[in-house]
């Protein structure tokens, strides 16, 4: 792979691919050229960037010639199209849909969790989690490497924008339909969304579980590598824009305090921070991650229920560390080469 790269964003019009050029500025990643893609629609559109024009061109087998590493956040399908193309091409895709997640020989990388994932990638292509999960183990792999995590109770509480800018539409729409008198109209939630919570994201399956949900289990055995990691979840839609939230009651091999458990956060550990000072209303908000690259936990407790168990409470912003951010580091990690 040639540093500094010729990276490529597919999806780039999108709100994902948006933050994936925002990010890539952030981390002042560097690239000798960059390629974006997306539909045929949005081909020719111009985009500023770092101070250059960069023209919109339309994603096509061919587009990955020369490209070192490619971005894909345009959904699934597309994933599968054409992930393989670059792949063969020789980019190594990092992709952010479901697509290959669970695929055997593709990695899913949270690059402060288990970075030495991304550099074993036979079939050219890394996994982003899914935004829910990557929130989650930012809070519980350190535990998990201080206590040894055994399972995970969850709920979540995730905002419209993961439904894309038809979710986000679809509440102000309802606000302002409710504020006024107006009619409520439903397209994207299966219910009002406003003033209300929905606990049904994704598509339910046979056992009563959402993907979204099974998302949770699959994926965090897989990062963690405990293939016996008890989860249990439930994800609920709520009428917040941008950064989603997490209930946590997690269950360790070792005995585990609420002082042990700030001292691990108290470390400084990459990409989480601590937040929970109750008596002083300190803890995390969506709005307090919204737009941050740290995920904050708070509200930790002993569980009053379980024995060697902690609940609490964990923030991300699911645009950025959840997607964008997350597919960007793991870039970052392939151009810096395996640690010794």
């Amino acid at each position: 792979m040639k540093n500094p790269p010729h990276i490529a964003i597919a999806g780039a019009t999108g709100a994902v691919g948006i933050e994936m050029l925002e990010c890539l500025a952030d981390l002042k990643v560097p690239y000798a050229e960059l390629t974006l893609l997306a539909s045929a629609r949005s081909a020719g559109k111009k985009v500023e960037f770092q101070g250059e024009e960069l023209t919109i061109q339309e994603l096509t087998p061919s587009s990955f010639e020369g490209v070192d590493i490619a971005l894909f956040s345009a959904g699934g399908s597309i994933s599968k199209e054409f992930a393989p193309h670059a792949a063969a091409a020789g980019a190594v895709v990092i992709d952010n849909s479901s697509a290959f997640r669970m695929d055997e020989e593709v990695p899913l990388v949270v690059p402060e969790i288990n970075p030495e994932a991304a550099f074993d990638h036979p079939r050219g292509i890394i996994a982003n989690p899914n935004c829910t999960t990557i929130i989650s183990l930012m809070a519980l792999a350190p535990l998990h490497k201080a206590f040894g995590l055994k399972s995970i109770i969850a709920s979540s509480y995730q905002a419209v924008s993961g439904s894309g800018a038809a979710g986000i539409a679809e509440l102000d729409a309802q606000v302002q339909a409710l504020a006024n008198g107006g009619e409520i109209v439903r397209e994207v939630y299966p219910h009002q969304i406003v003033s209300n919570v929905i606990p049904h994201v994704d598509v339910f399956l046979e056992d009563g579980y959402t993907k979204e949900e099974l998302k949770m289990l699959n994926e965090s055995r897989k990062i963690l590598a405990q293939p016996e990691l008890g989860v249990t979840c439930t994800c609920v839609r709520v009428p917040v824009h941008r950064s989603h939230s997490v209930s946590i009651t997690a269950v360790f091999d070792k005995p585990v305090s609420v002082e042990a458990a700030r001292a691990v956060y108290g470390d400084g550990t990459p990409g989480v921070s601590l937040c929970d000072d109750p008596t002083q209303a300190l803890y995390p908000t969506p709005l307090d991650t919204t737009g941050k690259n740290d995920c904050l936990v708070g509200r930790i407790r002993e569980d009053k229920v379980l024995p060697n168990a902690l609940a609490l409470w964990v923030v991300g912003d699911q645009v950025r560390k959840g997607a964008a951010l997350n597919a960007v580091q793991i870039a970052e990690l392939l151009l810096k080469g395996p640690s010794s």
